[in-house]
């Protein structure tokens, strides 16, 4: 509700609760909130109507509009809404249907007004949405399937689990945390420390294949040139990467591509490959990543949350042999392809969510939620995430997928997507 709203009811200040969280605009720009309080609300089309009571955030901006219900109150409601017909529908306490209709000529005018304002679209966070990292096509580090992800909200605190560190959300109780280290403690084996502890999922459930344009030639990249602190970032990574096994030297490969080095937030740099002309001779993959909204509107109204993600996730699945030739890069002194699926390959997510889906198939949609290489596990009652990430750990077990333990974080009350 905006605060305009706010004044225009006579409403007293004094009915505000205070509320901890902060408001965001998708441009970063903070948003003062007053208050929250509850407020009993009447949907009617003057002929039938629907009384109920809704939580409202009040906000210090300017904007055309009154109020915005979100999609937990949309939800609770069961409501059907379009924004093509201007229409939404939502049942009364009968079961009949009440359809309410909008005003066409106003609602044209206050988008009209809104866009006067210049006003950001909000959403709930406690920090703005970065974007770091090179965002060149064809870059292995770029991820811009993952610039959206789901991500805990709330506060976070640490446990030691047979020398382990984890985290959980600081509302657990005490016997909640101890079950849930409990849960933990018994599939250790779910998580990895490092590269080594990858075995990688079966080729023979799936691996990643490059279907190639045959009109398209294969690109030899010039060879590009690096200061000697490059040159030696480059030596250490390709060693690491050698020692576990996800690239092999190569000999006479037809395509080859150049190394890129981007900074990350913390000041070392990040070994990237340039597969822009490779991913140009590749059509895309159209098999559906999941929408954002939808899983918003999947996890409202879970009690309890866990946010679980993949170790170097891509680096899981394998390459098919005939393709490994094909990502070749050069280094200064040699030539290298991977064995395993790299990062920026042009129809790689699109593989690991095919992976997530079949793998998480008996579970999606009814106690998890994936996207990509994220995985939320939700649970309606608080007393049942437990057994949710039991079935969790046992089902990613029977194909090896492994987590990385410094990004996970158990039983949350709220995230953001």
């Amino acid at each position: 509700m905006f605060w305009s709203t706010f004044n225009r009811l006579h409403l007293s200040p004094d009915q505000l609760r205070p509320y901890t969280g902060c408001l965001y605009g998708f441009a970063g720009d903070q948003v003062e909130v007053q208050g929250h309080l509850e407020l009993m609300t009447t949907f009617t089309n003057d002929v039938d109507s629907r009384t109920e009571n809704i939580r409202y955030l009040v906000v210090n901006s300017s904007s055309a509009y009154n109020i915005l219900l979100g999609r937990p109150t949309l939800n609770r409601l069961r409501v059907v809404a379009s924004t093509r017909h201007m229409k939404m529908k939502l049942s009364d306490l009968s079961r009949k249907v009440i359809n309410i209709k909008s005003d066409q000529q106003e609602a044209k005018k206050c988008y009209e007004n809104n866009l006067k304002t210049k006003r950001g679209v909000f959403m709930v966070t406690e920090r703005p949405p970065s974007r770091d990292g090179d965002t060149r096509a064809g870059i292995s580090c770029v991820e811009s399937a993952r610039e959206r992800r789901p991500e805990p909200a709330g506060d976070i605190v640490e446990r030691q689990i047979r020398g382990r560190t984890f985290k959980h959300g600081k509302s657990l109780g005490r016997a909640e945390q101890d079950q849930v280290a409990g849960v933990i403690a018994r599939h250790l084996y779910a998580f990895a420390w490092s590269a080594s502890d990858i075995p990688g999922i079966d080729p023979d459930f799936l691996c990643h294949r490059l279907t190639m344009d045959p009109k398209v030639w294969p690109v030899r990249q010039r060879r590009k040139k690096f200061n000697e602190e490059r040159w030696q970032v480059i030596k250490e990574e390709t060693k690491k990467l050698l020692s576990v096994g996800q690239i092999r030297e190569i000999q006479y490969p037809k395509w080859f591509a150049n190394v890129v080095l981007v900074k990350k937030a913390n000041g070392k740099w990040r070994m990237c490959v340039d597969f822009t002309d490779l991913n140009k001779a590749c059509p895309k993959d159209s098999y559906p990543l999941p929408s954002i909204d939808a899983l918003v509107d999947s996890t409202s109204g879970s009690k309890m949350l866990s946010f679980l993600y993949a170790f170097s996730g891509y680096n899981q699945i394998k390459m098919h042999p005939k393709d490994e030739c094909k990502t070749a890069f050069m280094t200064e002194t040699s030539c290298y392809c991977y064995t395993v699926m790299p990062f920026g390959l042009k129809n790689a997510s699109a593989t690991y969510q095919r992976l997530m889906d079949r793998v998480l198939a008996p579970m999606i949609s009814r106690n998890v939620q994936a996207y990509v290489d994220d995985m939320v596990v939700t649970s309606q009652a608080r007393g049942h995430h437990v057994f949710d990430l039991e079935e969790l750990f046992a089902t990613i077990a029977k194909y090896r997928l492994k987590l990385n333990p410094e990004k996970c974080v158990f039983g949350v009350e709220a995230g953001k997507f």
